[in-house]
């Protein structure tokens, strides 16, 4: 006979703890063990044996056309999910509030709706009015592009078997309720049973489910971390509400690579892609100015060629300011301190503002190289040359070291009008047209650019 337990929660992890505790031992976070009833018959209970609902086939049988892609219609999705959403398959999509997640999804839904096929855009969060007037900024009124506002699971189940769409977009998981269960919307038991009912009716119909997600403060998708192992693939869309440039990205991906990334600027009709992003983030770069350097970075397997500026000036505190948009704080200070100690340049008594233009994010130890090299500009007031690039990584003995596809980085500073390049010794050789400055160290970087004062 089925008995009922009480267990808590936690709703960052999903862990699960017998008694309610303050911290959770999964992830260490406070308050968030959440309690939780479940129904079973006990550990040890007896297994009734089936025949499997389709026979086993050997490998070298499965249809490998089945999963193919139908495209959205935005170009930048398209390329991000490998040509399109595949039938069947459940994505989830996740980004801060006022970020574009919903405009993005109706710009797609409206895309697919003019190809001739159904779509169902269920909104949990705002009205039908507010959808609707949404709808028609973006010039995505369509007869095939149908909406509901229900947020209880039996209902939406409802409005997927009337509607029968091939594409269904609901914005957002958090806010499903599935009545059989006391918890409340967006608790790790809701988020967890309503996806689970929808990826099931997602394989079952034979249509593409796309799911929109919280995100917490850290910027990690909210629920429990079971989320992203239920759905066929996570996308992560980000950017500044204060810059015009949206980053889309792949987290998991089961039908395809996780190395592309999709790029948006917020435009007064919505979001449209943006085919050349160096070109863009480049167009207002001054040239001449002390502290700034071209640095070609890669943002999953595409390009970029991002503008860094550093400003020096003379600090009268204690503790001089550290400021860093964009950039690594941690890679600023370890950069600092090489130029004191390897380079002999000073930086103890100077404030410092290092920023990346155009509201990108750059993580990786490539732009190392570019940032020395502009720090040392702004302090001696020394401009490095206009059509010079800098790429690598530095140690803390100075010392230079390669990056990862260094030609595919040079071939869209030469496409963009590039002439050198400075690099590690142990780097591949550049692509035709872009001469390349070999140095070993950071000193021997600084000195070739003639930085330093005589």
């Amino acid at each position: 006979m089925a008995r009922t337990k009480t267990l808590y929660r936690c709703s960052e992890c999903g862990s699960t703890e017998p008694k309610w505790t303050g911290r959770c031992n999964g992830c260490e976070a406070w308050g968030t063990l959440i309690e939780e009833l479940t129904g079973g018959t006990g550990a040890g209970a007896p297994v009734t044996m089936l025949p499997p609902s389709s026979p086993p086939i050997q490998i070298s049988d499965v249809d490998p056309t089945e999963f193919n892609p139908k495209p959205t219609g935005v170009a930048e999705l398209d390329r991000v999910l490998g040509g399109g959403l595949i039938p069947g398959s459940v994505t989830l999509l996740g980004g801060e509030p006022g970020i574009g997640k919903s405009t993005v999804l109706l710009q797609a839904a409206a895309e697919v709706a003019a190809s001739g096929r159904k779509v169902l855009y269920l909104s949990g969060e705002e009205s039908a009015q507010q959808v609707r007037l949404r709808a028609e900024r973006l010039g995505a009124l369509h007869p095939m592009l149908w909406l509901a506002t229900e947020v209880a699971l039996p209902q939406v189940l409802g409005a997927i078997a009337e509607v029968e769409p091939e594409l269904v977009i609901v914005d957002s998981v958090q806010t499903l309720l599935n009545p059989d269960l006391a918890s409340t919307p967006g608790s790790v038991a809701q988020v967890r049973e309503c996806t689970h009912r929808l990826v099931q009716e997602a394989k079952r119909r034979g249509c593409a489910i796309v799911l929109v997600g919280h995100v917490t403060k850290e910027g990690a998708l909210a629920g429990p971390r079971v989320l992203e192992h239920m759905v066929d693939t996570v996308l992560s869309f980000e950017g500044d509400r204060h810059h015009a440039l949206r980053l889309l990205r792949v987290v998991k991906h089961r039908f395809g690579s996780t190395q592309e990334l999709g790029l948006f600027e917020m435009a007064e009709k919505g979001l449209k892609g943006v085919p050349d992003a160096s070109g863009m983030f480049l167009a207002d770069r001054r040239l001449g100015i002390p502290g700034s350097v071209v640095v070609p970075t890669l943002e999953g397997a595409r390009p970029l060629l991002v503008e860094l500026q550093a400003l020096t000036t003379p600090s009268t505190l204690p503790s001089p300011r550290r400021s860093a948009q964009g950039i690594d704080n941690g890679r600023l200070s370890l950069l600092l301190a090489v130029l004191q100690q390897r380079v002999g340049v000073p930086t103890g008594q100077v404030d410092v503002y290092a920023l990346a233009v155009g509201g990108v994010k750059i993580v990786e130890p490539g732009a190392d190289l570019a940032l020395g090299l502009a720090l040392v500009s702004s302090l001696t007031g020394v401009p490095l040359p206009a059509d010079l690039v800098a790429c690598g990584e530095v140690g803390l003995g100075g010392e230079l070291r390669q990056v990862a596809h260094t030609p595919r980085r040079l071939a869209e500073a030469s496409r963009l009008g590039f002439k050198r390049a400075i690099l590690p010794f142990s780097a591949p050789a550049p692509p035709p047209g872009i001469v390349a400055i070999r140095v070993g160290t950071l000193i021997d970087a600084v000195e070739r650019l003639d930085l330093l004062p005589a």
